[in-house]
């Protein structure tokens, strides 16, 4: 079939079958689009953290964290920001995150931190899954997997944004096997955080469900992802997609905001029969004329 707007048949994605789930399997590299932490107050043990981390990440490979587990899940928003901050200054990258975890094992901390999830407590489970997620602890996917179920909706909330804040391959299977228990747009922006190039890519061409599609084309907007302009091309026109999912797609393009997508979107506001898609295909393609001309949107 040829789609109006898509240059390559090979980048039209197909449409979700629902009774044959689907998962994308790729590399643990960061996404391209971070978030940034939440502005939260320095307490004394986030500033001692601070320092420890600063002097670890700089190659001080005898520095220790004279804190214990404890004082961390006391204050886990701020403690959470720092190691946030910390990894996601440019030129951190691998070696940085690996000290990082090093810093953490030399101080007997890791353990204890990996087990706060397992905790009784509710908020030391939530605040756990903060801290964990932030310093990136790939070893805490599976409890923190199990935390996306917690009957507490701190803990789950929480559960989440340590999933897209560990990110890869892991992370992003055990959001989607998760998908119906979180809310969509918790959801989409937790996948366009956890999810690599090689994962979007899955997940656009074989969505599991309906869903699980919104949820995706939802995320490459997020992440302003000019590679997926296409594929996202292609569901917009694909009447075989869901309605809502073709929606989706067009304001996705509208978030990315590329040129590339401006004829595309014209042809389907002037093609299209369905009132919802052309309206919201029409609106797409304004936001791309205005941003072109340097006017407000």
């Amino acid at each position: 079939m040829n789609l109006t707007g898509v240059q390559n048949a090979d980048t039209v994605p197909t449409p979700p079958q629902m009774d044959s789930p689907q998962r994308s399997n790729g590399s643990s590299t960061r996404p391209v689009l971070t978030a940034q932490p939440r502005a939260a107050g320095r307490s004394r043990v986030a500033g001692r953290v601070d320092r420890v981390l600063n002097s670890a990440i700089a190659g001080e490979r005898a520095s220790v964290l004279n804190v214990t587990a404890k004082e961390m899940l006391a204050d886990p928003f701020a403690v959470a920001g720092v190691f946030w901050a910390a990894l996601e200054r440019p030129g951190v990258g691998v070696m940085g995150h690996w000290m990082v975890h090093e810093l953490l094992r030399r101080s007997n901390l890791h353990d204890d931190l990996v087990n706060a999830l397992a905790s009784p407590d509710p908020m030391t489970r939530a605040g756990a899954a903060r801290i964990c997620g932030a310093a990136r602890l790939t070893e805490a996917v599976l409890w923190i997997d199990d935390l996306i179920a917690d009957p507490n909706p701190h803990v789950r909330d929480s559960a989440v944004r340590a999933m897209a804040q560990i990110g890869g391959s892991r992370a992003v299977d055990a959001l989607m096997a998760r998908s119906d228990t979180i809310p969509l747009y918790r959801l989409a922006i937790a996948l366009s955080l956890a999810v690599t190039d090689f994962d979007i890519e899955g997940l656009v061409r074989k969505p599991k469900d309906e869903r699980t599609a919104l949820a995706t084309v939802l995320a490459c907007g997020l992440r302003r992802d000019v590679l997926r302009v296409p594929a996202l091309l292609g569901i917009a026109h694909d009447r075989r997609w869901p309605k809502q999912v073709r929606v989706a797609a067009t304001k996705s393009l509208a978030m990315i905001a590329d040129r590339s997508a401006a004829d595309g979107l014209k042809r389907l506001a002037e093609s299209e029969p369905d009132p919802a898609v052309k309206l919201a295909a029409e609106r797409a393609h304004r936001r791309l004329v205005r941003r072109a001309v340097g006017k407000p949107r």
